[in-house]
């Protein structure tokens, strides 16, 4: 049933498309013939112009190309000597041949424009779903607290979460536009050259930096990065996730420090206790003899 009705569609459709070539093209005929009565001449080539341009942007290849050759028709039946046949004299070919030549070249410039206007249609409507998709992506993006950011290759901020304005101090109209490395003043444990390797090789990299935020205070985080490509595998933009790390970074300082500190008195423990051992040997050793004689 659903086939059928599908059908149907595509008959209807094909006969309007059609209807309106054979509409055009005879009222295109229908008009001059009419005019003649009030004196109006040659006015049937622009007419037979704009019907078969006006069946071509409405109706496609297919009806333009049967209001051509309508229009050819009825161009030499109504409008050439001898009228009122089909009859094609010697001299008329020429005039016949530049009207084929001029009409086709209309018919043929209407089809592409209205291809190319179809084609950039369907590309903004594309362009507009794929604007609304990631504009749903970024909201839901802006309402985790994480810090996510994305930059383009050339390390200029495209994307700027409530995440990182909480952490950096910075507002997404004053991070967009901006160089990462100069507005955080990132410092990295690995250089820049080999950060951007393993990126691309790999896809993502991890691993602790230190920024600086809005206020000056200095942040180490741990970031992980991820390379986005497009469609033909070419790195597109970075996708950058921070998280504060510089308490738990603080605590294993103290933390170092503290064993650092214990592991010094260990060794100065160590060394009173060889020092003890020292002093009671030479104290017994030097009681030894009176004790003898004590005993004795």
């Amino acid at each position: 049933m659903a086939r059928s009705d599908l059908q149907l569609r595509i008959a209807q459709s094909a006969v309007l498309r059609y209807g309106v070539a054979v509409v055009s093209v005879t009222v295109a005929a229908g008009l001059p013939l009419l005019a003649q009565h009030d004196h109006f001449r040659n006015v049937e080539v622009p007419l037979f112009l704009f019907a078969v341009a006006l069946s071509a942007w409405f109706a496609g290849s297919g009806p333009a190309v049967v209001s051509l050759a309508l229009s050819i028709v009825f161009f030499d039946y109504f409008f050439t000597e001898p009228r009122y046949t089909l009859y094609v004299t010697s001299s008329d070919i020429p005039y016949l041949i530049v009207f084929i030549c001029f009409t086709s070249l209309v018919a043929w410039f209407s089809v592409v424009r209205r291809s190319v206007e179809r084609d950039l249609l369907l590309a903004r409507d594309h362009l507009q779903l794929e604007v609304a998709e990631r504009t749903q992506q970024a909201s839901l993006l802006n309402l985790t607290h994480d810090t996510i950011f994305v930059r383009d290759l050339n390390d200029v901020i495209t994307y700027w979460n409530r995440g990182a304005q909480e952490l950096y101090g910075w507002t997404a109209e004053d991070a967009v536009g901006k160089h990462s490395q100069q507005l955080l003043q990132t410092l990295s444990p690995a250089s820049g050259d080999e950060i951007r390797a393993e990126l691309v090789r790999t896809g993502r990299w991890e691993g602790e930096l230190q920024n600086t935020k809005a206020d000056g205070t200095q942040v180490v985080v741990a970031s992980r990065w991820s390379l986005r490509r497009d469609e033909q595998e070419q790195p597109l933009a970075i996708l950058e996730t921070n998280n504060d790390i510089t308490e738990r970074k603080r605590r294993e300082q103290e933390i170092q420090s503290l064993n650092q500190e214990l592991a010094k008195r260990s060794i100065e423990l160590e060394s009173i206790n060889k020092e003890l051992e020292a002093f009671a040997y030479s104290v017994s050793h030097d009681l030894r003899a009176p004790l003898r004689h004590i005993a004795g």
